[in-house]
């Protein structure tokens, strides 16, 4: 037990040497050590007064400052995460998992703070909403970049902008472009990503799918059952029309990973997509995948749909493995946010919301590494071997 909790403080002071430099003086850097190592302790709340006791302060103001006040490279800290991620987790095979989630608020002062839908609380709430970017590998996953959603309703009154911190130069961005903005910078670090995947918001979004092909990126995302696809010549049909013409054979069961009570089973089955006025990459080709929900005799099953663009040559188990994948950045909300306090912060500068938000990415990938790293990770890891079925294709 002692060898297991100095490893475990041995871990974290060498991942908080990479990013020691990001901080310009001694005192915010141990500050922000104190601070990721109250994220980390088995605490209920984990707001200023509680990160403040248990550093040993009498007050929150050192904790306060640190978020509101001190200067220091917090976009620095988010590029060295990042690359702490990749070294321990990384995989040529890797998916990049766009999402956003809901920070419920009371009052109208924190920095995006309005009445929204919330996938978070499943309705519309008083809350921030953030777009954050996950990368998950066999070994792991972690969150890996960040974004507060600013309604136009904030852009557009400057003075309120100017009360939160908020950057005049700073301009009204869609969920879909603070998406692009992360993958952008995730390209550029070199982060080792075949694919990308999202939910319908962003997949049904013709000009996120084009820029990914751009990027020579493969994808699959979620699209509505109404979505609008090429169906040969110059006719359209929508993605349920397509899929009603699939014959029976067509249907293959297979996992899409595993989850909490074993393997993620469903029906699925692939269709090429025609392309009209358009190109992708040479050599890759675009399809409709279509999730099939595994039901008892006469209940009707639920259908999901994806997009996908990839090689030719991509088998269509690869697509189940990626469109599977977008849970991974759901389990990476779930436990930030009860494990290491990713809501749990009491700020309203735009400023401050990073800063906390940035800290607890650290402590949550300090939690994936730690577990990836472990005997009995690394031991599953070595047993696994990889499936060689495909799923049959019908074709439109």
């Amino acid at each position: 037990m002692d060898e297991d909790v100095s490893a475990w403080v041995t871990g974290l002071e060498e991942l908080f040497g990479r990013v020691a430099g990001r901080f310009f003086r001694a005192e915010p850097r141990r500050r922000a050590r104190a601070y990721v190592r109250g994220l980390l302790a088995p605490l209920a709340d984990k707001n200023g007064w509680t990160l403040a006791e248990i550093a040993g302060d009498s007050t929150p103001d050192g904790m306060q400052r640190l978020l509101n006040a001190t200067t220091w490279d917090t976009d620095g800290v988010r590029d060295d995460l990042r690359a702490y991620v990749v070294e321990h987790l990384g995989d040529p095979g890797g998916v990049l998992v766009v999402d956003e989630t809901g920070f419920l608020k009371k009052g109208s002062k924190s920095a995006g703070v309005q009445r929204q839908y919330s996938g978070t609380a499943g309705r519309i709430e008083n809350c921030q909403l953030g777009v954050f970017l996950a990368y998950t590998t066999p070994r792991g996953r972690a969150l890996v970049d960040r974004e507060l959603y600013l309604p136009k309703s904030w852009i557009a009154d400057r003075e309120r902008c100017r009360a939160a911190a908020i950057p005049d130069e700073i301009e009204f961005a869609t969920k879909t472009t603070l998406a692009k903005a992360m993958l952008a910078r995730a390209f550029a670090a070199g982060v080792p990503a075949r694919w990308v995947t999202a939910d319908e918001a962003y997949g049904q979004d013709h000009k996120f799918r084009s820029w990914l092909e751009q990027h020579h990126i493969g994808y699959v995302v979620a699209v509505p059952r109404n979505q609008a696809l090429p169906a040969g010549g110059f006719a359209t049909a929508r993605a349920d029309q397509l899929v009603a013409q699939a014959p029976p054979e067509s249907w293959k069961r297979r996992s899409a990973g595993n989850g909490a009570k074993g393997p993620r089973l469903y029906d699925w089955a692939a269709a090429t997509v025609p392309t009209i006025g358009e190109h992708t990459p040479d050599g890759w080709t675009r399809r409709l995948l279509v999730r099939r929900q595994i039901t008892s005799a006469g209940v009707e099953p639920e259908l999901a749909y994806y997009l996908c663009c990839a090689p030719a040559t991509t088998p269509d188990e690869e697509l189940v493995r990626v469109a599977g994948a977008r849970w991974a950045i759901e389990e990476c909300f779930q436990t930030a946010k009860t494990e290491v306090g990713l809501d749990h912060y009491q700020v309203r500068r735009y400023d401050a919301w990073y800063r906390h938000i940035t800290l607890a990415m650290l402590a949550h990938a300090y939690l994936a590494v730690t577990a990836a790293v472990s005997p009995k990770a690394l031991a599953t890891a070595s047993s696994r071997s990889p499936s060689a079925k495909s799923v049959v294709s019908w074709h439109i």
